[in-house]
């Protein structure tokens, strides 16, 4: 009779440990979504919790989703007031130069940012990224060099640029968990969506060298709810892509490297995102820009300045999974130096689970916050002696 009982134990535990693998979130032996492809990962961009993946840290050429980078540092630009959308900027003869992917940019040419960010992330123009670098950095070897800082400061430990295009080169290379953390930070500027969901758009609208954009990636049209993001191809890379999609308040990011066609990648990434909406929902926590607190900067130009999230948070759930509640706290950086510029982290907000931190997210300003002028700050002084408003 024990041995009875041992006997039906142990097949209940087998049946047990088999069950548990079947539901569990990323189960590799069930789960084969992108074949065809070298390396893979699929991602929800809040959280960036991984739903998928297939040797995501391998080195490999990146191609053209080198741009997301490149688009990156020109979103940061335009947000600490380095650059504005409006701006010309004169096109160099390395520019004018590039090989590969462009849109034929003369020598002097003047060409706003926004026309070049649209040049970048809808034609995939090598010339346009370099103009953009030579702008921001004053060289495209600056620029580079500003590119690997960042890719350190995400933690990216498989990424190397040597140019702001793609075009190949040794020792660039990255992987597709670096690209999709690349895409993750560049989709925190929610405004890049309105340039790479265009299908369609002219440059130098009504002139002579009129030059019709087509958006290389064209899920942008066939897939419901892709917005982006950027698209890759050369020999030794063969078919890349970085694709976004928005549905049901969830985004996700898929990423394909080394497909060898383009009707394949299509296809991996449609599969991918198909899996994510299937089985994922993600309830929003916070929007990016919410005002969590406000604080009073004694020697700042203003008083009572809000502090906001600087992107938003969703928790990943399974579909069917019960929602729960969750605590949230603040902490403050020890000092403020003033200036504050846009994107400098004052504190953070951490939400949990009990006593599990589901997620960080850096509070920061809306706007630059200056130092006082001595009369503001003596009428301030005042104020509190006399408590006059």
């Amino acid at each position: 009779m024990k041995k009875q009982f041992l006997i039906c134990l142990t097949i209940f535990s087998l049946i047990l440990s088999q069950s548990l693998v079947v539901h569990g979130a990323t189960n590799e032996q069930s789960l084969n979504l992108a074949p065809d492809a070298t390396s893979a990962i699929l991602i929800e961009r809040d959280t960036g919790e991984i739903l998928y993946h297939k040797n995501e840290h391998e080195q490999l050429p990146p191609a053209s989703m080198t741009k997301i980078m490149t688009l990156l540092l020109v979103m940061e630009a335009l947000e600490q007031g380095d650059l504005s959308l409006d701006e010309k900027v004169r096109v160099s003869e390395k520019a004018s130069g590039m090989g590969g992917s462009q849109v034929f940019l003369e020598t002097n040419e003047e060409m706003s940012v926004e026309d070049l960010i649209k040049a970048v992330a809808i034609a995939s123009g090598n010339d346009a990224s370099v103009a953009l670098a030579e702008r921001i950095a004053g060289s495209e070897e600056a620029f580079v060099q500003r590119m690997n800082e960042k890719a350190k400061q995400l933690n990216l430990k498989n990424t190397h640029f040597v140019n702001s295009s793609g075009l190949p080169a040794e020792n660039h290379y990255s992987s597709a968990y670096d690209m999709s953390m690349i895409s993750k930070e560049l989709l925190s500027y929610e405004s890049i969506t309105d340039y790479t969901s265009i299908y369609d758009d002219y440059l130098r609208k009504g002139e002579k060298n009129e030059f019709w954009l087509v958006n290389t990636n064209k899920l942008v049209r066939f897939y419901p709810g892709v917005d982006g993001l950027k698209t890759g191809y050369t020999e030794e890379a063969k078919y890349c892509l970085a694709a976004t999609a928005m549905r049901d308040n969830m985004r996700v990011v898929a990423v394909v490297m080394g497909a060898d066609t383009v009707k394949k990648r299509n296809a991996q990434i449609s599969q991918m995102l198909d899996y994510a909406f299937n089985h994922y929902s993600a309830k929003k926590v916070v929007q990016k820009g919410e005002t969590m607190t406000t604080l009073d900067f004694l020697k700042a130009n203003q008083e009572n300045i809000p502090l906001v999230t600087k992107d938003s948070v969703s928790i990943l759930l399974k579909k069917g999974d019960v929602e729960k509640e969750y605590s949230q706290s603040i902490t403050y950086e020890s000092t403020f130096p003033l200036p504050v510029k846009v994107g400098d982290e004052l504190g953070t907000l951490t939400i949990k689970d009990d006593e599990k931190i589901i997620a960080e997210v850096p509070l920061t300003v809306n706007e630059q916050i200056d130092m006082a002028t001595y009369g503001t700050l003596f009428k301030r002084t005042l104020q509190k002696l006399t408590n006059i408003k």
